[in-house]
C-alpha cells in the first residue's frame, strides 16, 4: 500500500513537471519571434529563482525559474551549460554533437557539406644552390642587381627549379576524417597551403582545386576553409580566452548554429516536436553574436583541454605564458572557434604528450563525423591509437602521391609490394620509413625476388596502377553535382560578420591592449618627465634675458629641441609595430578583419598616448623656461606638440609597415629622419638651402611645425619692441634671420599641415597592411653536395684521413665513463604575490626524487605536460638560474662542482639554438675546437667531427647553412641532430636531451633515436625527457623515471623487454587494468597513471613506489653508488675552460666573421645607409666648407657635423641591437655548456664591428668631404676619417651595451631613445659650453657626442684665421670658435682619446653585463 503510494506520488510529480515544463514552452512560443531565439528553457537547479529574466512575463518564471536570456549569461552559467549539454566532466564533443546531430535529423535538416578535390595539382619553386645560394654580402649585392636587371628586362638570371609537389591528385570527403603522413620535404604543408588557398606567390602552381565543384575564384576560400599553421603567432599580452573570444567575434562564431535556428525552430513547431532543453540552450546560447565573451569559445576550451589556463596571458619568449604545447592548441582553437567546417591542420600536435593528442583528435573526429566536417590532418607521430581514430590516409614522399585511401587497406597495399609490417611497429611509422632510402629494406619480405630498392616514382606509379589508385581515379572522373551542394557550403562574403562589428571588435582589443600596456606608456610619459627636466634646467629663464638676439636665438634651439624629442620618442613604436605584424598578417589573409579596421582602431588608441606626451613636456618646459606667459599660446604650444607627435607615430608605423624587418627599418627611419631634421629650418635656413633640396624644405614636416612654434613665440608681445638694427620688431627679425615667416597665420597652417600628414601617412599605413604581404620566407637553399635520394643524399668526400671504416659505436676519443646520483632532489621557487597564501611563500616542483644514471645506459624521463620532467634534468645540469635546490647529487660518489660538471657533460635543448649563418660543419668545428681539450691537435679535432657527423647523419649535410627555424635553412628534424651532434663533439660522459624527438615526424624520430643508441652504445650516460614515444622509440629506452604532477617520482628501474618488468609493476597495483595486445606501452602507462585514473584507483601512486622493491633497489643502488671507487678521485681540471683565453678569442672571432660577412640585411643595408646619407648630406651643404664668411655659415658646417655624428651614429646604435639580441641568446646556450669566458665572447664581438666600422667611415667620408668642400689636406682628411670613425664606433657599442644590460630589443630601444635625447641636448651644438648652466656642466664632458663635435669642430676649423663678421661678433674664426663654442685649441688629441675611452667603457660594461646578467629565466 506504502509502496504503491509512493509510486502514485512519483508518477503525480513527474506529470506536474511536464505538464510545468509544457506550460514554459508554450509561453516561449508565444513571444515575439525577435526575442524568441534568445529565451530557452533550462533546469530549475541551474537557473536561481531570484533572477528576473527580462521580457519575459513574471509568471513563467514565478514557479520555477527555468527561462534564460541566453544573451545576459555569466561566464559561470556559459560553462554551467556546456557541462550539462555535454553531459560529461572529460575532454568529450560526443555527446552533445550527437545530440545536436539527432534533433537536426529530427526534423529532416540538411547539414552543409563540402568535397575538395585537386587534380594533377603540380608546384614548383625557383631555387638556388651551391655556395651562391649563401646569404654572403658579394651574394646579396649580386642578387640585388639582378633584381633591378629583371625587373628592366635586361636580364634573367638563371636559377634551378625544385618541384615540390609532382602532379598528384585526391579528394577529401566530408565525414571522412583524413590523415596527411610523409617523411620531411615531402610536400605536406605545401598541399594543405594549396587546398586552403594560401600557396606563397613566389611558388609556381598548375593544376586544379575544386570545392564541391566550384574553383576556388568562384567563392571566398579564406572565409569557407581554415589553414591552420605550424607557427604559433598570437598577441602575447592577452589571455588564451581574450584571444579565442576575439577570434570568435572575427569569425562569425554565432553563425555555426544561428543559420539554420529559424529554421529548425518553425519545423519542429509545424512537427510538434519538443528539443532537449539542455541542447537548445546550448544551440541558442551558442548562436548569439557580437557578444563579447561567447559560449564558442568555451567549447573549444573543453575540446581542446585549455579551461585551466584560459585565464593566463599567452605570452612569448620575453613574457612568461602558457607552455609551448598550450600554444601550439591555442593556434587551432583560434581557427576552429569560428563557423568553418573545412579544416587543413598543419602538425598540430607539435610539443603536445600523445594523450592529448588523442584527445584532441577524437574530438575532430566526432566533429567530422557527426556534422559532416571535412579535415585534412598532418600529423608527425601519430601513436596507433591516434592513427586509428582516422578513416582515410593520403601518403606523400618526395612530392609524390604513394598512397590515398582508406587507412584498413594501406598496409595491403604495401604488402603488394612485397614489404610487410613488423610486428610492435606502429601502422604510421612503417609508412614514413618504407619509402625512405635508408629503411626499406628492413620491411623486403618477397623471397620469390632478390630485394632491389624501390623508388618513390615506382611505389607511386604502383599506386596509380592499383585498385585503391583506380578508385580514386574513377570517382575523380565523375564530376562533382553542384546542385547538390547546400547554398551555406560555401561562403562569398569576405568576412564573416559586418564591418562595423569588426571594427568595434579591433577597436576593444586596442583598447584592452593598451591597458594592459599601461606601465610602458607610463615609463615612457616619466622618460618624457625626465629629458623635460634636464631641458627646462638647461635653458632656465631666470639665466637668460629674453629679450636679446642671442637668447632668442636659444629660444629657437629649445622650441627645435621639444620637437625633435618628440619625434624622436616615438621611434619605439617601430619595433612595437614590427612585433605585432606577424599576428596581423595571419589574421588578414584568414580575412578575421580588413586592415582598415586594424590600423583606424590603432591610430585612435595613440591619441591619447601622444596627448599625454605633449602635456608632460609642455608643463615641466614652458613656463620654466621663460616661454611667452600668455595661457592661449601655450596651449598652442602643446597643441602643436600633440599633432607632431601624432605624425611622427604615423611616419614611424608607416616605415614598419612598409618594411617590416627591424634592421632595414631602423636605417630607413634613420634616412627619414635625417632629411626631416636638415630640412627642418633650424640646422639650415631656408635662404642657405640649394635650389635642388628647396622642394624637400616645403615637404618635410620639421619645417610646418619649426615655423609654427617660432611664430607662436616670437610674436608675442615681450617680441615686439623695436629692434636697435633696423626699423623691424626683434621677434620678427629673428624669425626672417632664420628664413621664417612671421604673420600668425602660419601657426595653423603648420598645425593644418601636420594632421594632414598624420591622415597621409596612416591612409599609407592602411593601404600597406592591406597590399604588401608579409615578407618573403628565404629560398629553399639546396647545397650542392646533396641529391635528391630520400632528402638526404649524398654528399661531399670526407677527408682522405678519415675514410677508413669505423664501427657503429665508433667515437675515437677516448672519455671517462661516469656515473651520477641524486638523492632526495628537492626544487622550490618563489610564488607569484597574487597565489602566495598560508600554505608559505614558495611552490614546490620536485619532491624527493632519488635515481641512478649508469654509464651506458639510456634512460627515459617520463610524465605528463608539468610534471617536472626538464625541471628535474635542469636542477641535474647545474642550468636553473634561479629557485632553491636541496640534496645530494654526485657524480661518481663525488659531490657534483658545476665549473667541473660542464667539462665533462653536454645538454641537449628543447629548442635548437645555432648562428643561423653559420654552416653544419662550422657549428660543429666551432663546438669542438673549443670543449675539447687543448692537448688534442686539430687534426684529430677535425678527424672526430668527421665521425660524429656521420653519426648523427649529417655528413651529407655540412655545407648546408642552418638558417632560422621554421624559414631557412634546415629542416626541424636536421635541426635536432645537428644540436644533439654539437654537445657529441665535445666528447662529454654525460648527456641529458630533452625532448630530442619533439617536433619530429615518426622517421625523423628514428634517426634521432638512431643517433642517441649510438651515443649510450658507446658507454656514455644519456638521459632523455620524451614526450609522445612510438613503441620503437620507448623501448630503445634501457630505464625510466616516470613523474606525476607535483614532482614526484611514481616509477624508476629497468623497462625490460618489451617493456614487461615497467608493465608487471603498473598491473599488480589493484584497479590498473591489463594492457591490450600491441598497445603502445607509453602511451598505456600514462593512461593508467593520470590524475584522474589515480582518483578513480584510490591510491597515490608515489606511495606506491616509495613502499615497493622498485624503490628499496634503486636506494640499494644510490648508496653503493655514493662511495667513489678507490682509484678515482674527484674531477678537477687546471683551468675552467678547456681553451685558453687567446683561443678562446681568436675562435670566437673565426665565428662572429662569418656571422657579420653572411649577414648582408645588418652590413650591406648600414654601407647603403652610409652612402645615401653621405650624398645627402653632401648635396644639402654642397660647398659649405669653403663659404666661412658669417657667425651663420659655421653654424651651418656645424650642423652638417653634428647631423652626420648623430644619425649615422644613433643608426649604427639601434640596427646592431636585434644582431646582437640573437647571437646573445645562442652565448647563453655556449656559457652554460662552458665554451668559453663572457670576455673573450665580448671581445669578438666587438673586434668584429670594428672593420666593418671603418669601411663604414671611409664610404662616407669620402663622399663628404669633398662634396662639403673642407680645406684639402692629407691631415685634415685623416682627422675628419678619425673622428667619424670614433663617433660610429662608440655609437654602436652604446648599442651593444644596451642590449646586454636590457632583457629584450623593445627595452633597449626605449632606453636608448632617452639617452639619445639627453646627448643631443648636451652635445654643445644646441647650447654652447659658454651658455651650459654650472649645474649641468659636468654631464656635457660626460657625453661623448660633445667630444665628436669637439674633436670635429677643433680639427676642421680650430686653426683658421679667416676673418668673420656677424651681429655680435667681429674676428677670426679661430676666435670665434675659443670665445662663442668653448673650444680651444690643441684639444684635438684629448678629443680622440675621450671618445677612444667611451668606446672601451661601453664594451667594457657590455662584457661585464653578459657575464653577471642572465635574462634567460630557468
Amino acid at each position: 500500500m506504502t509502496i504503491d503510494g509512493t509510486r502514485r506520488d512519483h508518477s503525480s510529480n513527474a506529470n506536474s513537471a511536464m505538464v510545468e515544463e509544457d506550460l514554459v514552452w508554450f509561453e516561449i512560443e508565444r513571444l515575439p519571434s525577435r526575442n524568441r531565439p534568445y529565451f530557452a528553457l533550462f533546469n530549475h537547479n541551474v537557473v536561481a529563482a531570484s533572477d528576473h529574466v527580462d521580457g519575459v512575463d513574471d509568471h513563467i518564471e514565478k514557479n520555477i525559474g527555468k527561462v534564460v536570456d541566453v544573451r545576459k549569461l555569466s561566464r559561470s552559467r556559459r560553462e554551467l551549460i556546456l557541462k550539462i549539454a555535454s553531459a560529461t566532466n572529460e575532454q568529450d564533443n560526443y555527446e552533445i554533437l550527437s545530440a545536436i546531430k539527432q534533433r537536426l535529423d529530427r526534423v529532416g535538416l540538411d547539414i552543409p557539406k563540402v568535397e575538395v578535390r585537386f587534380e594533377n595539382l603540380t608546384i614548383k619553386a625557383k631555387v638556388q644552390i651551391g655556395t651562391r645560394a649563401l646569404p654572403t654580402l658579394i651574394n646579396y649585392y649580386r642578387d640585388a642587381i639582378e633584381l633591378i636587371l629583371r625587373n628592366l628586362k635586361i636580364f634573367k638570371p638563371r636559377r634551378s627549379t625544385l618541384t615540390i609537389l609532382k602532379d598528384v591528385s585526391g579528394l577529401v570527403r566530408p565525414k571522412r576524417m583524413t590523415l596527411l603522413l610523409g617523411p620531411p620535404s615531402s610536400g605536406k604543408s605545401t598541399l594543405l597551403k594549396a587546398l586552403a588557398g594560401k600557396l606563397e606567390s613566389n611558388l609556381k602552381k598548375s593544376g586544379d582545386v575544386t570545392y564541391n565543384g566550384h574553383t576556388l575564384d568562384e567563392f571566398c576560400v579564406q572565409t569557407s576553409s581554415a589553414y591552420i599553421s605550424q607557427t604559433d603567432d598570437h598577441i602575447a599580452e592577452l589571455t588564451v580566452r581574450e584571444t579565442l573570444d576575439y577570434a570568435a567575434q572575427f569569425q562569425g562564431a554565432s553563425d555555426g548554429f544561428a543559420g539554420f535556428m529559424e529554421d529548425l525552430a518553425r519545423l519542429e513547431k509545424e512537427k510538434g516536436i519538443r528539443p532537449s532543453p539542455e541542447i537548445d540552450a546550448f544551440m541558442k546560447a551558442y548562436s548569439v553574436g557580437g557578444a563579447e565573451h561567447s559560449l564558442a569559445t568555451e567549447y573549444i576550451l573543453m575540446v581542446l583541454g585549455l579551461e585551466a589556463c584560459s585565464d593566463t596571458i599567452v605570452g612569448n619568449d620575453m613574457i612568461r605564458g602558457v607552455s609551448g604545447g598550450q600554444r601550439k592548441r591555442l593556434t587551432t582553437g583560434e581557427m576552429i572557434v569560428g563557423p568553418r567546417k573545412t579544416l587543413f591542420m598543419d602538425e598540430i600536435s607539435t610539443g603536445l604528450d600523445s594523450s592529448t593528442t588523442y584527445q584532441i583528435v577524437k574530438c575532430m573526429r566526432n566533429f567530422v563525423h557527426l556534422m559532416e566536417g571535412t579535415v585534412l590532418m598532418a600529423l608527425l607521430q601519430p601513436a596507433p591509437e591516434t592513427f586509428d581514430l582516422f578513416d582515410d590516409i593520403i601518403l606523400l614522399s618526395e612530392g609524390h602521391m604513394v598512397y590515398q585511401g582508406p587507412r584498413e587497406n594501406v598496409v595491403e597495399f604495401f604488402e603488394s609490394l612485397g614489404f610487410k609490417l613488423p610486428p610492435r611497429k606502429g601502422i604510421a611509422d612503417f609508412l614514413q620509413e618504407v619509402t625512405s632510402k635508408k629503411d626499406q629494406a628492413q620491411y623486403w619480405v618477397d623471397n620469390s625476388r632478390p630485394y632491389e630498392f624501390l623508388s618513390v616514382q615506382e611505389i607511386s606509379d604502383a599506386f596509380k596502377n592499383s585498385n585503391y589508385g583506380n578508385h580514386v581515379i574513377s570517382n575523380l572522373s565523375v564530376p562533382y553535382d553542384k546542385t547538390k551542394s547546400h547554398p551555406s557550403s560555401l561562403s562569398k562574403d569576405k568576412f564573416a560578420v559586418s564591418k562595423w562589428e569588426l571594427f568595434k571588435t579591433c577597436f576593444a582589443r586596442e583598447a584592452l591592449l593598451m591597458k594592459r600596456n599601461s606601465f610602458v606608456y607610463a615609463f615612457r610619459a616619466c622618460q618624457v618627465a625626465a629629458v623635460a627636466f634636464v631641458t627646462c634646467t638647461m635653458f632656465l629663464h631666470t639665466r637668460f634675458n629674453h629679450t636679446d638676439v642671442a637668447n632668442g636665438n636659444l629660444d629657437l634651439a629649445c622650441l627645435f629641441l621639444g620637437l625633435m624629442h618628440i619625434t624622436f620618442n616615438g621611434y619605439s613604436e617601430l619595433s612595437i609595430m614590427i612585433y605585432r605584424l606577424p599576428v596581423f598578417y595571419k589574421q588578414r589573409d584568414n580575412h578575421f578583419h580588413p586592415a582598415w579596421a586594424w590600423s583606424i582602431p590603432n591610430w585612435i588608441m595613440r591619441v591619447p598616448y601622444s596627448a599625454l606626451e605633449a602635456i608632460v613636456w609642455s608643463c615641466v618646459v614652458y613656463y620654466t623656461v621663460g616661454f611667452a606667459p600668455e595661457t592661449g599660446r601655450f596651449f598652442r604650444f602643446m597643441f602643436l606638440l600633440f599633432t607632431m607627435h601624432l605624425m611622427a607615430l604615423s611616419l614611424f608605423q608607416l616605415m614598419a609597415a612598409i618594411v617590416q624587418d627591424m634592421v632595414i627599418a631602423n636605417t630607413v627611419c634613420s634616412a627619414c629622419l635625417l632629411i626631416l631634421f636638415l630640412m627642418g629650418g633650424f640646422v639650415l635656413p631656408k635662404a642657405m638651402v640649394e635650389p635642388w633640396w628647396i622642394w624637400a624644405y616645403w615637404a618635410s614636416p620639421f619645417t610646418y611645425a619649426q615655423i609654427a612654434l617660432s611664430v607662436n613665440e616670437f610674436s608675442s608681445n615681450r617680441w615686439m619692441k623695436k629692434f636697435v638694427l633696423g626699423g623691424d620688431t626683434l621677434g620678427h627679425s629673428i624669425l626672417r634671420s632664420h628664413s621664417f615667416p612671421t604673420r600668425n597665420h602660419w601657426y595653423w597652417l603648420g598645425v593644418a599641415v601636420l594632421i594632414a600628414y598624420a591622415i597621409l601617412f596612416n591612409s599609407l599605413v592602411t593601404l600597406a597592411l592591406a597590399y604588401l604581404n608579409p615578407l618573403k620566407k628565404a629560398q629553399p637553399v639546396v647545397p650542392l653536395d646533396m641529391e635528391e635520394d630520400d632528402g638526404i643524399a649524398v654528399g661531399d668526400k670526407p677527408p682522405e684521413s678519415v675514410k677508413t671504416e669505423v664501427s657503429q659505436k665508433g667515437m675515437i676519443l677516448s672519455f671517462e665513463p661516469l656515473s651520477m646520483t641524486f638523492h632526495n632532489v628537492n626544487y622550490f621557487v618563489d610564488m607569484p604575490k597574487e597565489m602566495v597564501d598560508s600554505s608559505g611563500k614558495r611552490l614546490q616542483l620536485l619532491s624527493n626524487v632519488s635515481g641512478v644514471f649508469s654509464p651506458g645506459v639510456l634512460t627515459a624521463l617520463v610524465g605528463t605536460s608539468g610534471a617536472g620532467k626538464t625541471t628535474l634534468m635542469d636542477v641535474l645540469a647545474g642550468r636553473k638560474t634561479g629557485g632553491y635546490i636541496e640534496g645530494d647529487i654526485r657524480i661518481s660518489g663525488h659531490p657534483k662542482e658545476q665549473k667541473t660538471f660542464a667539462r665533462i657533460s653536454g645538454y641537449v635543448e628543447q629548442n635548437d639554438i645555432h648562428s643561423p649563418q653559420l654552416t653544419v660543419e662550422e657549428s660543429l668545428l666551432f663546438s669542438s675546437r673549443l670543449r675539447l681539450p687543448k692537448d688534442i691537435d686539430t687534426a684529430s679535432k677535425n678527424e672526430f667531427v668527421e665521425e660524429v657527423m656521420r653519426l648523427v647523419e649529417l655528413d651529407t649535410l655540412r655545407n648546408a647553412l642552418v638558417g632560422l627555424p621554421g624559414s631557412s635553412g634546415l629542416s626541424t628534424e636536421q635541426r635536432k641532430r645537428l644540436t644533439i651532434a654539437v654537445e657529441l663533439v665535445a666528447n662529454p660522459s654525460i648527456i641529458f636531451m630533452d625532448e630530442p624527438t619533439s617536433g619530429l615526424d615518426a622517421r625523423a624520430a628514428a634517426i634521432v633515436m638512431r643517433t642517441v643508441r649510438n651515443t649510450v652504445d658507446t658507454g656514455r650516460t644519456v638521459v632523455c625527457t620524451i614526450h609522445q614515444p612510438s613503441i620503437d622509440i620507448f623501448e630503445a629506452f634501457d630505464e625510466l623515471l616516470l613523474m606525476k604532477l607535483g614532482g614526484q617520482l611514481i616509477y624508476g628501474g629497468k623497462l625490460g623487454l618489451h617493456s614487461q618488468i615497467m608493465i608487471d609493476y603498473f598491473q599488480m597495483i589493484d584497479g590498473i587494468p591489463p594492457i591490450a595486445d600491441g598497445y603502445n606501452p607509453a602511451a598505456w602507462v600514462l593512461e593508467v597513471t593520470s590524475k584522474a585514473f589515480e582518483e578513480r584507483v584510490g591510491q597515490d601512486f608515489a606511495d606506491i613506489y616509495r613502499n615497493s622493491n622498485q624503490f628499496r633497489e634503486i636506494e640499494a643502488q644510490i648508496k653503493q653508488l655514493s662511495v667513489p671507487p678507490a682509484d678515482f678521485g674527484p674531477l678537477k681540471f687546471s683551468s675552467t675552460f678547456a681553451q685558453d683565453s687567446l683561443s678562446q678569442l681568436r675562435l670566437c672571432l673565426w665565428k662572429q666573421n662569418l656571422v657579420y660577412w653572411r649577414n648582408p640585411q645588418y652590413n650591406s643595408v648600414r654601407f647603403l645607409f652610409s652612402v645615401f646619407s653621405a650624398v645627402v648630406i653632401g648635396s644639402v651643404f654642397w660647398n659649405i666648407g669653403s663659404k666661412r664668411d658669417t657667425p651663420q655659415d659655421l653654424s651651418a658646417i656645424m650642423g652638417a657635423l653634428f647631423a652626420s655624428c648623430l644619425f649615422l651614429g644613433v643608426s649604427n646604435a639601434a640596427s646592431v641591437q636585434p644582431v646582437i639580441s640573437i647571437e646573445r641568446t645562442v652565448y647563453y646556450r655556449e656559457k652554460a655548456a662552458g665554451m668559453y669566458s663572457s670576455f673573450s665572447y665580448a671581445a669578438a664581438q666587438g673586434l668584429i664591428e670594428i672593420p666593418y666600422i671603418a669601411l663604414q667611415s671611409i664610404l662616407y667620408c669620402v663622399v663628404t668631404f669633398f662634396m662639403m668642400d673642407y680645406e684639402r689636406t692629407i691631415e685634415k682628411f685623416l682627422l675628419y676619417l678619425l673622428f667619424m670613425f670614433l663617433s660610429f664606433s662608440y655609437f654602436t657599442f652604446y648599442g651593444i651595451m644596451a642590449v646586454g644590460l636590457t632583457p629584450n630589443v623593445h627595452v633597449a630601444a626605449i632606453v636608448s631613445s632617452a639617452f639619445y635625447s639627453i646627448w643631443n641636448l648636451l652635445s654643445g651644438f644646441f647650447i654652447p659650453i659658454p651658455k651650459i648652466p654650472g649645474w649641468w656642466i659636468w654631464f656635457y664632458y660626460l657625453c661623448p657626442l660633445s667630444w665628436s663635435l669637439r674633436g670635429i669642430i677643433t680639427s676642421q676649423l680650430g686653426d683658421l684665421e679667416d676673418h668673420i663678421v656677424g651681429p655680435d661678433f667681429n674676428g677670426t674664426i679661430k676666435e670665434y670658435i675659443e670665445e662663442n663654442l668653448g673650444y680651444k685649441s690643441g684639444m684635438v688629441g684629448v678629443s680622440a682619446v675621450v671618445l677612444i675611452a667611451f668606446s672601451v667603457l661601453f664594451f667594457t660594461v657590455y662584457g661585464i653585463s653578459i657575464r653577471i646578467l642572465n635574462f634567460q629565466k630557468r
